[in-house]
């Protein structure tokens, strides 16, 4: 048989061939730093500032499967979704991102163009949050895991938390609700469009900025609408002892996400109340929030709780529970 006259395809680099730190790097050469970061990769440790003297700290676990699926997303929209899922929690601490430090591990066979393309999304997401990628760890693992830790700054306030909310405050939220939960809906039946649905669960946008005004207003009390509105509203209700009343008059349900909802059966409000990943930030005022912000109801006297419309809800969970829905 003659030789074919089409030449073999160039072998595809993998994790395993090129080896960890020949990895580390390449995903690390010529990046740009913020201010914060004194020392980055390439020493056993990072060495980060903190003007304030404080750190703010937070970590979250990404599995492959669970989390993420690259049938689903490109592998620069999983790093940057991964980073958001963590800077946005520094954030409704009422601080500035300063840093992340990322673990990962993933089997030999993974291309290194996916390991690229990740750590680029990473890169583009601290970056869009005044963060720097500071350092991390790569290991072999049969399954792909993104552990990431966030730093961040309190730059002289007090950090806001869950158990501050007292009766008479207002509830307020910056960011979008239910568009993550309408894309995940739209790939979970095997679709692609509308691409912008899509495209707001394969990347979320959270409101960094926000958390900081908040705290600089007053806030307290706050939290990262990760798990669903209601959900996480419901940390913030037993950690202050409080009852909020969500008010749906005032959610005003995107065309999008109607037409989405109409074309699958779904009442769209119920996105924006148990929808997660968006990443929006909710918070309790004494007063009013500062611009940018939506009131959303208030918070009073009773058991910790809460309520739609001064009802609890009842048309399906108020949000995400890992080990219950798998």
């Amino acid at each position: 048989m003659p030789p074919s006259s089409t030449p073999d395809p160039e072998p595809t680099e993998t994790i395993g061939t090129l080896g960890e730190f020949a990895l580390i790097g390449r995903v690390t050469a010529g990046r740009t730093q913020p201010a914060t970061t004194l020392l980055g990769p390439g020493d056993d440790a990072a060495v980060v500032a903190s003007p304030d003297g404080r750190v703010v700290a937070t970590t979250d676990v990404l599995v492959e499967g669970v989390h993420f699926r690259f049938d689903w997303s490109a592998p620069e929209q999983i790093g940057r979704k991964a980073a958001a899922a963590n800077l946005a929690d520094v954030a409704a601490m009422g601080a500035a991102p300063t840093a992340l430090l990322v673990a990962l591990a993933c089997p030999p066979s993974t291309p290194v163009s996916t390991l690229s393309q990740l750590t680029d999304g990473l890169w583009a997401e601290a970056t869009t949050a005044g963060a720097g990628v500071v350092g991390g760890d790569v290991a072999s693992s049969p399954t792909m895991t993104i552990a990431i830790t966030a730093l961040g700054d309190l730059r002289g306030r007090a950090p806001v938390t869950r158990s501050g909310a007292r009766p008479g405050d207002v509830l307020a939220v910056c960011g979008r609700l239910g568009w993550s939960a309408a894309g995940l809906a739209v790939l979970a039946r095997g679709f692609r469009s509308p691409a912008v649905v899509v495209g707001a669960h394969r990347v979320p946008e959270p409101p960094y900025a926000a958390g900081p005004q908040a705290a600089e207003a007053g806030a307290t009390a706050m939290i990262d609408v990760s798990d669903g509105l209601l959900a996480d509203l419901g940390h913030v209700a037993t950690a202050s002892g409080v009852l909020i009343d969500v008010r749906t008059s005032v959610l005003s349900v995107p065309p999008r996400l109607v037409d989405v909802g109409a074309a699958l059966g779904i009442d769209p409000l119920h996105w924006l109340l148990t929808g997660g990943e968006d990443h929006a930030l909710a918070a309790t005022f004494p007063g009013q929030p500062p611009s940018g912000w939506m009131v959303l109801g208030e918070v009073a006297e009773g058991d910790p709780g809460v309520l739609v419309d001064g009802r609890p809800y009842t048309e399906g969970a108020p949000g995400w529970t890992h080990f219950s829905q798998q």
